[in-house]
Formats: C-alpha cells, structure tokens, sequence
C-alpha cells in the first residue's frame, strides 16, 4: 500500500470544511425561522404518520430491532439505537404525503434529514441549537448533490442511471444532518462523505408501490438510516477514502455523465437551501397542490360548491400521470378524489386525504367522472414548476377559471408562522392531545433555548 497521501480536491476539502465550520455557525434569522418551521412540519409528518401504516410498520420494526436507548421513536415510548430510531422515524416522516419538498433538486429532504440530525443529537445530549443547525447543513448538502448530479431537471432519467433522487440526496442529507451532532474534524467529515456516497442507492420502482410503504423506506427510511449508520462508523473509528467527488472512481463520475461539480460548492453558507424548500399546505402529493388550492380559490370567491357543481376542467403539467391518475388506488394522490372531497367539504383535510373507503362513495365517484385533466407542459417554468388550473362550470352554465402560478406553501410563497402552526397543531393533537401539541410547539418556536433535545422526548411520546 502507497504511503504517499492522496490529493484532495477543492470540491471535497471545501464542503468537508464548511461541514465543521456549520456546527458552531450563527445562522440568520429568517434561516433559523425557516428551519423552525421544518422541523415542526417534519415533526407533525411523523406523529401524524403513526396512524398509517407505513407508520405503525416503522415503529413496530425499531421496536423488534432495539439496541441501546440512544434515540426515541416519535409518537411512542420506544428508545433503541440512534440508526434504528431515524430509520422509523425517516418512514413516520415520509409515511404519506404530508412532508416538504425542495422542487429544484427533486427532493423531500426534511424526512430524511430530520430524522438523522435528531437521533444522532439525541444520542449525544446536544442542544436545541445544534439541532437547528444540524438541520439546515442537512438540507445544504442534501439539495446540493442532486443539483451537482442532475443540473438541468431533478427527475431527468436521461442522464446517467435511474436512480432515486429523493434517497440518493435524502442519504447525503441525512449525513450532513447527523455529522451536527459530532466533533468530527475535516478528515472524518471526508470520511463520512465517503461512507454516505457507498451507501447511497435508490432506483425510481418506488412509483409502483400501491401503499405509500416501500416509498416510505425509500425516500426516508432507508437515506435517514443510512446516514446516521455513515456517522456512527467515523465517531467510532472508521476511516475511508479521503476524497469520493473527485478521486479515483468517484462518485459523482460514476452516477452522472454531466454533472455541474461547481454546484455541489455554490454559495455555501451564503445560500441556504432551507429558504428554497416548499412546504405543503395540504397532506397530499405536491403535484395536486396548486389544483387544489384553484378549486377552493373559485369556491370562495365566486360563493359556489357542490350544489351549483356540473364539471370542472383541471389542467397541470402532466396531467393524468401514473402517480395522480383516475386508476391510483391511495386516497392521497389520487387527484381526482381529492378534488371531489375538497368540493364537498370546503377544504382538503388529513382524514379526508386518508379516507381509503370515500374513494367508493357515490356522491364522490359521480363527480370524480365530471372531472377532465389535461396536459399543458408550458405550465412548468423555472420559477413555477408546479402550476394548476381550475375552469369550474356550474349547472347554470357559469364558467369560473382559477390559475395558481405559485401554491400557497412554496418557496416564492411561504407560510407564514402562524400558518405552519394552523397545519400543524391538529396533525400532532390527534395523537399527542391538544395540551401537549401547544407545548411541542412552543418548544420548536424556541428551539435555541432547549438545553437538551431529550427533553423533548415527553412531548413526543404516545
């Protein structure tokens, strides 16, 4: 074996270093906002995720796993090793569709982020701040490797493999995420990298899963895992190879045949990707938002509903695909359903997002078959890519037409604080209890002066 040190890159040695600076780096305040509101959303997917079964799943799974009490499993009393809380946890996180998403890197990095950076900040009794920070280097690093892979369109499968863009940057993520909560130097760091880069794996199959729990594993389940397996490795001792970007063999040459390496560097710490992450305001699929939102749009503004409804037009930019289309058996994704119960109830909630048995009601298939979806790919553009029309007729042959350009909830139209606890508050009072949500939240809004992360393991316990 060659004594000789190997030569490190700029790519590597930059974002390795910037890993240990962010540990202990003051964040903006609208950053540190932002990140709180994350949290809290991520928080709500995974308490609200343990009535679903992917959830229930999860938590039965870590359970039977075990290992030391270093991490707890959200919204039960189960404590097992840090790797096995944040698998459970990342599917909790992504166990429907409730979780953020960042739209320019393909992305749902909260539930695989969060997940990691709490259960190694468990494990090592850190603070409420580091957690805060922990998160937002997670979400960093997370959308910046997808950018670097993948620099023209986050989902392109014409270039390079088909792999998942959700694990392949939910698991560096995860990583980042975790690393917060260590003394690694920039060595480890880089050794780290290099152990996340060998477990980083993940092919689009999922869209063929029919009950949203291989999905759950995929997208954060099994990066969260990952990452915090990377972590525990290097704290323990592992060394690796010194530099996975542009080494011998390396990463981003083996997984793109373009990649824009520059990116994987732009503006760290001066650019925080967390301000560029969505959240939802309804739990369902991203693609259904802004449809969503037009149809309740026209019901208020024109004071229409079901009793004046004769069809609605809806047009996105792919209209009927195979993830929202007429034939999707989960309630969630379900495009058409999900406009027919928002008709009928004069919004769009959790259960009636989940209602497997509504799908068949005759009321709700009479007017999911009055519904056309159309296709206009122009609806796609770098700043808005995930528009939706709405053109409702009336049986009185009024036509009402609604085009949201940017959803209530996107990054060039974020919730404000009080919206993001208006989401969140019912999701963790149906399990928690109304008492113990107000106190989670008040305790998330003021994340800084948590001097321990365990503390919050009461307000998350079922």
């Amino acid at each position: 074996m060659s004594t000789t040190a190997p030569k490190i890159g700029n790519l590597i040695k930059t974002l390795s270093e910037y890993m240990v600076e962010a540990r202990t780096k003051a964040l903006p305040d609208e950053v540190a906002q932002k990140a709180k509101h994350h949290i809290l959303d991520t928080l709500a997917a995974m308490v609200s995720g343990s009535t679903l079964d992917p959830g229930k799943l999860g938590i039965k799974y870590a359970a039977l796993q075990g290992g030391p009490p270093e991490a707890q499993v959200v919204a039960s009393s189960v404590l097992v090793s840090a790797t096995n809380a944040a698998l459970a946890n990342g599917i909790l996180a992504h166990s429907d569709e409730t979780d953020d998403s960042h739209a320019a890197s393909g992305t749902h990095p909260g539930s695989a982020v969060v997940p990691g950076a709490l259960a190694m900040a468990e494990k090592n009794n850190c603070s409420g701040e580091t957690l805060l920070r922990s998160v937002v280097l997670g979400y960093d690093v997370s959308s910046r490797i997808m950018r670097t892979l993948r620099p023209r369109r986050p989902f392109e499968e014409t270039r390079g493999r088909r792999f998942g863009s959700h694990a392949m940057g939910g698991v560096f993520g995860a990583a980042a995420g975790a690393s917060g909560a260590t003394g690694f130097d920039a060595l480890q760091m880089r050794h780290l990298l290099s152990y996340t880069a060998q477990q980083a794996s993940g092919i689009t199959s999922w869209q063929a899963d029919l009950e949203h729990i291989e999905k759950a594993f995929d997208f954060a389940g099994m990066p969260a895992r990952s990452g915090v397996t990377g972590a525990t490795m290097v704290e323990a001792g592992f060394t690796g190879v010194p530099d996975v970007f542009e080494g011998f063999n390396n990463f981003i040459d083996c997984y793109s045949d373009a990649p824009d390496k520059d990116a994987l560097i732009a503006e760290l710490g001066s650019r925080y990707e967390i301000m560029q992450t969505n959240i939802k305001r309804y739990c369902v699929g991203s693609p259904i938002q802004a449809p969503v939102d037009a149809l309740l749009n026209i019901m208020t503004a024109n004071n229409v509903g079901f009793s004046d409804y004769q069809s609605m037009v809806v047009t996105t930019s792919t209209g009927e695909s195979r993830l929202t289309g007429a034939e999707q058996s989960m309630p969630d994704i379900n495009l058409r359903y999900l406009l027919a119960v928002s008709l009928l109830d004069g919004d769009l909630s959790f259960e009636a997002g989940h209602d497997f048995a509504r799908m068949t009601d005759p009321t709700v298939v009479d007017i999911t078959n009055r519904i056309e979806v159309k296709a206009d790919p122009s609806l796609v553009t770098p700043e808005s890519p995930r528009q939706g029309v709405v053109e409702f007729t009336t049986k009185d042959g009024r036509t009402f037409r609604d085009h949201v350009v940017v959803v209530k909830g996107a990054m060039e139209n974020p919730l404000s604080p009080a919206e993001v606890e208006a989401k969140e508050r019912p999701l963790l009072a149906m399990v928690l209890g109304g008492d113990r949500a107000g106190e989670l939240i008040d305790a998330i809004w003021n994340l800084e002066s948590v001097g321990n992360v365990r503390e919050l393991r009461p307000l998350l316990s079922a």
